[in-house]
């Protein structure tokens, strides 16, 4: 769908998001999503599979013109900013890369927020540090906007089949009106405390992944210097204490040296910085997590950087058969 002559965005009637909230959970409401990524891209299309209004922004057009081209037949829109994809939407939500994207995105001068009307909802689902998401939601809260910081965890195949994981940030009215737009591509959605308290969470996150991967790979190496049938070991251990999501997901591809896919080792160091940084601020040491953070710029040197986090185990030097 092209954007029509001499307007950036398809205009639709706006919807009051807490009288839409209060009749009923399927409510189809207008929601502008900004940031196609691997991550923002299937959450937007299970949004529009939800029946809802949705407009869609991307800084590369061409993406938001397949996204569109994809979801044909759906009530789907694409605008050429931020702004005119946030003006008369009930609910704007973000996917970005990082803090400077999303400051651009939001409060930049074709920013989403000043373009949003009192009473509307913000989400953010981009992984930034929990200062950004506390400064957007004072300017939000000044406007009268609703919003929420909410990180998501599983992947892009949790996004793809819609089993994220989302742990929230902001107020408790944020967080009701967030909720039954956030199932639609949500399994478990847990509101962890005030503005910045998801991003916060999410650096928790990483940090747990960084040390399960680093124990992963050093396992896999034992293994294979062991000889061990490597299959038969995931089904020995894999039902046990060291049971975890990445030895189920994992396991089979790193034995295999398969990594291109999945969560990229460049997105991984950018949240670990944001979580030492974190730490630091706080004052807590995190000595693994700053080893694994080291393990994963080697594998960047080796031209790694878009693999998989799973890839750490390239750090590793490979047992010889």
């Amino acid at each position: 769908m092209e954007i029509p002559p001499g307007k950036d965005c398809l205009a639709r009637p706006k919807t009051a998001l807490g009288a839409a909230m209060n009749q009923s959970k399927r409510t189809a409401l207008n929601v502008a999503f900004l940031g196609l990524g691997a991550m923002g891209a299937p959450m937007a299309g299970h949004l529009a599979r939800a029946g809802h209004r949705v407009t869609v922004y991307n800084r590369s057009a061409d993406r938001a013109a397949d996204w569109l081209a994809r979801n044909q037949g759906l009530n789907v829109a694409m605008a050429a900013t931020p702004a005119a994809a946030a003006r008369d939407q009930d609910v704007v939500l973000t996917c970005v890369g990082n803090d400077d994207d999303l400051a651009e995105v939001v409060l930049g001068e074709h920013g989403a927020l000043a373009a949003m009307a009192p009473g509307a909802l913000f989400v953010d689902h981009t992984t930034v540090s929990p200062a950004i998401a506390q400064r957007i939601a004072g300017a939000a809260d000044r406007l009268g906007v609703l919003a929420l910081d909410a990180p998501v965890s599983g992947g892009q195949a949790g996004a793809e089949n819609g089993r994220l994981a989302i742990m929230c940030g902001g107020s408790a009215a944020a967080m009701a009106a967030a909720q039954p737009v956030l199932e639609a591509y949500a399994a478990r959605i847990v509101h962890v405390g005030p503005p910045g308290a998801g991003q916060a969470c999410k650096a928790v996150n990483q940090v747990c992944i960084a040390g399960v991967l680093a124990g992963l790979s050093e396992g896999v190496r034992l293994a294979q210097a062991a000889a061990l049938d490597l299959d038969r070991v995931f089904e020995a251990i894999s039902g046990g204490a060291a049971q975890s999501w990445q030895m189920e997901n994992r396991w089979s591809t790193m034995t295999r040296d398969q990594f291109d896919f999945g969560f990229a080792v460049d997105w991984m160091r950018k949240d670990l910085a944001i979580a030492l940084a974190e730490a630091q601020a706080h004052g807590v040491e995190l000595p693994v997590t700053a080893l694994v953070d080291g393990f994963y710029a080697e594998v960047q040197a080796m031209g790694g950087g878009r693999q998989d986090t799973s890839a750490l185990i390239r750090h590793l030097p490979e047992v010889e058969a």
